[in-house]
């Protein structure tokens, strides 16, 4: 199966709070997307890995998406090397996405900042026909490389490069978000209050949305970064904003 995008982030419930918006409005488009979490979360204070599990599944039929897959990398403890990057290329040769959407460049958890480089270093490197995997079926796999590779912005604010107007699909981004129910506006029974489990946070999501939103002239918005320089086919890709 090829996709139009593949969203990638190093914990389950990664890309539901950075790009969920982003991902239901292409799925609403006709365009084939998938996610990949590379770890299972297993040092999450709340929850267990099954948990987990199922709770990423059913943020995934709730974003309409068409694969989701789990690279069990090592929570905390995955290293940007050969074996991780190997893993990785794999993926992206199997679905070929024509964008990947990948952890923030630097964040509050170590681990999105060196999942975002894995992710980068991985994307280019699957476009080195001498960088030799083998896939599923056990035969050669083609080079490809993604397009773009953008990274959404988590815990801690980063100037966007793009911005992308999710009004439309608002309610059901975080009714993805909350499909997490160990995580997000949670009671004590799956373990104690943490950082992301305080109605505060939870606010916070909701008040990151509408500061981008507003930085475009909608209502909720999601932000992204890239290294390269993102183009536009004609002038009627832009937001009309009021002035």
């Amino acid at each position: 199966m090829k996709l139009d995008l593949l969203a990638i982030g190093v914990h389950p419930d990664d890309v539901e709070l950075g790009c969920s918006g982003t991902i239901i409005n292409e799925v609403k488009r006709g365009k084939k997307v998938g996610v990949v979490d590379l770890t299972q979360g297993e040092l999450g204070t709340r929850g267990t890995i099954d948990t987990r599990y199922q709770e990423a599944a059913a943020a995934g039929i709730i974003m309409g998406i068409s694969v989701r897959e789990n690279l069990r990398m090592r929570d905390g403890f995955f290293v940007n090397d050969e074996a991780h990057q190997m893993q990785l290329i794999k993926i992206i040769r199997k679905y070929k996405p024509d964008v990947v959407i990948g952890n923030a460049v630097t964040d509050r958890h170590p681990d999105h900042g060196r999942a975002s480089k894995l992710i980068e270093d991985a994307c280019f490197y699957s476009g080195l026909a001498k960088v030799e995997t083998t896939g599923d079926n056990g035969q050669p796999q083609e080079k490809w490389r993604p397009a773009y590779v953008l990274h959404y912005i988590q815990d801690r604010y980063i100037e966007p490069h793009l911005i992308i107007d999710i009004t439309d699909v608002f309610e059901q981004r975080m009714k993805a978000i909350e499909a997490y129910g160990t995580q997000f506006k949670a009671n004590d029974k799956d373990g104690p209050q943490t950082y992301i489990s305080s109605p505060d946070f939870y606010e916070s999501v909701i008040a990151r949305a509408r500061m981008l939103g507003k930085r475009i002239g909608v209502k909720y918005a999601e932000g992204f970064t890239s290294d390269k320089k993102i183009g536009i086919r004609s002038l009627d890709a832009l937001i009309q904003v009021e002035t």
